[in-house]
């Protein structure tokens, strides 16, 4: 196991997990954020260099300090040999298994290893499976004219709680500090109304995907999130960084949008692996029972609950 540091390395990483698109789709945004500034405070896990055989992005350390904070504990997984990957999983401290994490990967294997990695570890694993979608020139996608009332923008901190309160997996704080951070880091698109408010919004992920496509329900059916992704994906396309999201299986009318303005759905289904750690859990039911019997004296002679 190796962490790359060197830039030399991290920028000839870039061009080889590039001429392995789609498959690579979100290690490569990821260490093109890492190349570009690194906003999010991520960092590359090779099994060697620089015939490397399995990459892992990460969170730094110093950065993913709370344990049950999986918005910030985000890893992104590529591999060309799927033992190299177990074992990087497996039999290295590459992932910190004592955290709530998202891990994300566009292959099958990331998944198998992830059922191996929870049943050694104890741990809980939910895994979501979504579509990728990719679109290999964005130069084609289609420009529609805006109402002339309204205006093309970037999202700003005034906006995050309206994000936090709309967004399918937000609405507690380690959301709403998310979201904070994908605000003031990465490229944003919103459509204001004559009032300065966001209607319809787009933000690039840490690892480097289009998400939280939203619009506001008095608003939906006008053509306002087509504005929205085009103007988001042509501004990271002209940044340099491949155009794709994710999308849920039963978001079938976003399904549908994807496909009709050009973009491709991979073959392999993207399974967003969600780590629950047996400690984070234990620590919960504990804070659970603590609530419920606030009002009671507890009695302990082991020193535990």
């Amino acid at each position: 196991m190796l962490i790359l540091s060197c830039p030399s390395k991290l920028q000839l990483l870039e061009r080889l997990l590039k001429k392995s698109l789609p498959q690579t789709l979100v290690v490569h945004g990821a260490v093109m954020n890492i190349n570009r500034g690194n906003p999010a405070s991520h960092e590359v896990i090779v099994d060697s260099w620089p015939e490397f055989k399995a990459v892992l992005t990460r969170p730094r350390r110093e950065i993913a300090s709370d344990n049950a904070d999986m918005y910030t504990n985000q890893y992104g997984a590529f591999y060309r040999d799927l033992d190299a990957y177990r074992t990087l999983l497996l039999d290295t401290d590459a992932v910190n298994w004592d955290q709530n994490l998202y891990l994300y990967g566009n292959q099958d294997g990331i998944y198998e290893v992830s059922k191996d990695a929870a049943v050694a570890r104890k741990a809980q694993l939910t895994a979501i499976p979504h579509f990728t979608y990719f679109h290999p020139n964005p130069n084609k996608l289609p420009q529609r004219q805006l109402d002339p009332s309204f205006t093309l923008a970037s999202l700003n901190s005034s906006h995050v709680d309206l994000l936090n309160e709309t967004w399918l997996h937000g609405g507690n704080e380690q959301s709403r500090r998310y979201l904070a951070n994908i605000v003031q880091w990465f490229p944003t698109t919103c459509i204001q109304d004559t009032n300065g408010h966001p209607i319809s919004w787009s933000l690039m992920e840490p690892l480097g995907a289009m998400g939280h496509g939203y619009t506001l329900p008095l608003y939906r059916r006008r053509g306002y999130l087509t504005v929205v992704m085009t103007a988001h994906a042509m501004q990271a396309h002209a940044a340099g960084y491949p155009i794709y999201g994710f999308v849920a299986l039963n978001n079938v009318r976003m399904q549908n949008l994807q496909e009709h303005y050009g973009f491709q759905k991979l073959s392999e289904l993207c399974n967003i692996c969600i780590h629950s750690s047996a400690y984070q859990r234990e620590e919960e039911e504990r804070q659970k029972y603590l609530s419920q019997h606030s009002a009671q004296p507890i009695h302990s002679t082991s020193g535990a609950l």
